[in-house]
């Protein structure tokens, strides 16, 4: 009896160690061109099994049904695509590389990057670019704590607020 005991405790605390392993994704580090509107070559407007096909690391997702219609979150590294509305947000904390080092920046020393917005509010100013707009909003100090960028013009985005 005692031996079956043991045998039984034995395969108990056991069983754990030979689970499944499962291979955590990885992404390359994220390069975002704010003058082409591209994270690593992925337009805002790329569709959610694109971008997850190229940065299969991703934290959570909404689908395209939700109120903000479809979000890939990356919020390990402080980047989110909303797939459904055609734009990428980054947040303060954004791990990567800016082609432009807008995050922190002071309100008033954008020009020599971006020229003068073409539309403007207490805590934001709205960029035309080639690729559609780049939108930079402004923390108690004026200094940039919020970019987001998308391929649809000023006059069609729609954001989740």
């Amino acid at each position: 009896m005692k031996n079956f005991i043991l045998l039984l405790l034995l395969a108990i605390f056991l069983s754990p160690a030979y689970g499944q392993l499962k291979v955590k994704a990885t992404c390359n580090a994220f390069v975002v061109d704010l003058l082409n509107g591209k994270v690593n070559d992925v337009r805002p407007d790329f569709t959610g099994a694109q971008i997850k096909a190229k940065f299969p690391c991703f934290t959570s997702e909404e689908p395209e049904t939700s109120k903000c219609g479809g979000v890939i979150n990356y919020k390990d590294r402080d980047l989110k695509f909303f797939t459904g509305r055609d734009y990428v947000e980054i947040g303060p904390t954004f791990k990567g590389t800016l082609s432009i080092p807008l995050m922190g920046s002071k309100r008033g020393s954008l020009f020599k990057y971006l020229g003068n917005p073409k539309m403007k509010d207490a805590n934001w100013d709205a960029f035309e670019t080639q690729y559609g707009t780049l939108i930079l909003y402004y923390n108690a100090a004026s200094k940039v704590n919020l970019i987001r960028f998308s391929t649809k013009t000023m006059d069609v985005i729609q954001l989740c607020e």
